[in-house]
């Protein structure tokens, strides 16, 4: 059965950002909701992450879509890092399992709590191009409501081995890694060269990666990080429409050298 989709939007990533940094998150997610930002995507191996976005989300709860990770060896671990959530967010509206890390076991419990409505959606993440396989298998299963994959012009793996697998089962995906960990941010063009997609309403190189990827219609969300305020709106602005034709797509490859 399809999946109801989640996007296309830009959501907001808390790897690296402000950890256990309470008054920064409640900067930057106050700054990204303002730009129409829903989604916030954290884990437990993100440091403190998870417990400052709680705190950010104070009397914006009800307005978020809560997506975080399990990423534990073991149910009993596994558990323990769900229970620390729902005290933080009272429900998991997607909850992934981190880098496939003992998937099977976990997303056996995980659709019980699917179906007592502590979590919406059950996913999977991985990074490695080399563990494709396996999140196809992932996917096979039929176990999956959503997937998580890395998608930009440096990294585009994922276009061959998952995005058309996605499309034909329906599974909504999140992309993470829209600036490549930061090397696209290094090579921004000049304000010349990103002209042509102005009309799209993009004022930002890094605006022009996020609708790079959202312009693919098998993607739903992406997720860049950030401890800027400024940024976090400026990238939240790049969920909306209209998106990038191929032509535009590809301008934006020769701009990252890609």
């Amino acid at each position: 059965m399809e999946q109801r989709r989640l996007g296309p939007v830009v959501g907001l990533g808390t790897w690296n950002t402000f950890g256990g940094d309470a008054e920064l998150a409640r900067d930057v997610v106050g700054a990204a909701f303002a730009g129409g930002s829903r989604l916030v995507d954290s884990s437990p191996m993100y440091g403190n992450a998870e417990r400052s976005l709680n705190a950010a989300l104070d009397g914006r709860r009800e307005q978020a879509t809560v997506a975080t990770k399990i990423w534990a060896p073991t149910v009993e671990q596994g558990r323990e890092q769900f229970e620390r959530q729902l005290e933080w967010f009272d429900r998991v509206d997607i909850e992934q399992i981190h880098n496939l890390v003992s998937w099977r076991e976990h997303v056996d419990w995980l659709k019980e709590e699917r179906e007592a409505a502590r979590v919406g959606r059950i996913g999977a993440t991985h990074y490695s191009p080399l563990a494709f396989g396996d999140v196809v298998g992932a996917m096979r299963s039929g176990r999956l409501d959503v997937v998580q994959l890395p998608l930009n012009p440096y990294e585009r793996a994922a276009e061959r081995m998952l995005l058309p697998l996605a499309a034909e089962m329906g599974l909504p995906v999140i992309v993470m890694r829209p600036f490549g960990e930061g090397e696209l941010l290094a090579r921004a063009p000049s304000p010349d060269e990103l002209e042509p997609l102005a009309e799209l309403g993009v004022e930002t190189w890094p605006q022009a990666l996020l609708k790079w990827a959202l312009s693919d219609e098998r993607v739903d969300v992406v997720i860049p990080a950030t401890r800027n305020p400024l940024h976090a709106a400026e990238n939240a602005l790049a969920g909306s429409p209209p998106w990038l034709s191929p032509e535009e797509r590809r301008l934006v490859e020769r701009l990252a050298g890609a």
